[in-house]
């Protein structure tokens, strides 16, 4: 029997989807669930900052072989018991060339990291791999004094390569990229990362925030990012967006559920553009507000589905269980336990906005 707590919540939840869904969906060509709810499945990220440095020896894996952190075990518990379908694992660049600022993949490095890449594409869910290095490497932007773009695509390529064949391997070029001098270089860059079959991600500047993706010229730049015949199918804006005070994802507590700030701004310029996007980072903490605006946002998104294919939790993987934004579930030890704000606001089977679930 649900409490009284819990049965607030799910009032608030159910009222809060269905007024913002029927006051934003006048704006959407036609309603369709969003295409794809996941997480992010942090810990060969672990020491990366936002100056590019990497830390290697900082990294956990969420792999069971290698630190006993049951990634493979989450990621199947979000598929079958959530509806989620798709997994972001961050990396950082350092780790997969074992410090070497070059395009050359260290064997045993990428050997660890493919473990949990492997892990994922065997629940049938995507698999979005992510460089986790702020547009840097210790402390130098790409084509712009630090690694040149020659460097960046060869890296792709090598990364690209390996997973060629695999339709759900979703390739996101770069992890918030921010105070890039200029932005029609970076755009340059991405474009040099090279264009293929599967789906990749590109990354605006300031953090590639959704409420400043228009406004500070990253959608601009970007848009003129194409595929060789000149199209550009499958080349997806990739925007992030937290919901506490200072938009920075540290803060338990959320106050916003970015709608008139960010996603009415983003949805009207790629409904007008022919593009879209998808929101690889937000969260908030295990808290009640947060359980209401991240709703909201959901049900905007959602209404929105012809631009804006889903959205991604920040974050599951190697996090401990008491990170602010953790999203990791505990294991009892004859199942898995989500989150407050996974099991009543984010999860597909909570909020029956995705088509995994439908």
């Amino acid at each position: 029997m649900l409490s009284s707590r819990e049965m607030a919540i799910n009032f608030l939840y159910s009222f809060v989807v269905t007024v913002s869904t029927m006051t934003v969906a006048v704006n959407a060509q036609t309603f369709a669930p969003l295409q794809f709810a996941g997480l992010n499945i942090a810990g060969f990220d672990f020491g990366c900052g936002t100056d590019g440095t990497c830390i290697i020896s900082e990294v956990v894996p969420p792999v069971y072989q290698l630190s006993g952190v049951d990634g493979l075990g989450q990621m199947q518990h979000f598929v079958n018991d959530d509806g989620y379908n798709v997994f972001r694992l961050p990396v950082g660049w350092q780790y997969l060339t074992y410090n070497q600022p070059t395009s050359v993949l260290n064997e045993t490095q990428f050997s660890n990291y493919n473990m949990l890449v492997s892990d994922c594409l065997s629940t049938g869910a995507h698999c979005e791999i992510d460089i986790h290095n702020y547009a840097r490497y210790d402390g130098e932007i790409i084509g712009q004094g630090g690694p040149s773009n020659e460097v960046f695509a060869e890296l792709w390529y090598n990364i690209a390569s390996y997973w060629q064949n695999e339709t759900n391997v979703i390739f996101g070029v770069m992890n918030e990229p921010h105070d890039i001098p200029n932005i029609t270089t970076w755009a340059e860059s991405v474009q040099a990362s090279g264009a293929i079959t599967q789906m990749i991600l590109l990354p605006g500047n300031n953090y590639t925030s959704a409420e400043t993706f228009v406004s500070s010229g990253s959608a601009e730049a970007l848009g003129m990012v194409r595929n060789p015949d000149g199209t550009f199918t499958n080349l997806i804006m990739d925007v992030h967006k937290y919901l506490d005070y200072d938009n920075s994802g540290t803060h338990a507590p959320c106050v916003t559920n970015n709608i008139e700030d960010s996603w009415y701004p983003l949805s009207t310029w790629l409904r007008a553009n022919g593009r879209q996007a998808l929101n690889t980072e937000t969260g908030g903490g295990n808290v009640d507000s947060c359980v209401g605006y991240i709703s909201q946002q959901i049900g905007y998104q959602a209404a929105q589905s012809d631009v804006i294919l889903g959205y991604l939790g920040w974050s599951a993987g190697s996090f401990a269980t008491d990170y602010v934004l953790s999203e990791v579930p505990y294991y009892n030890g004859t199942g898995w336990n989500d989150t407050l704000l996974v099991s009543m606001a984010m999860s597909p089977m909570t909020n029956m906005l995705v088509a995994s679930v439908l």
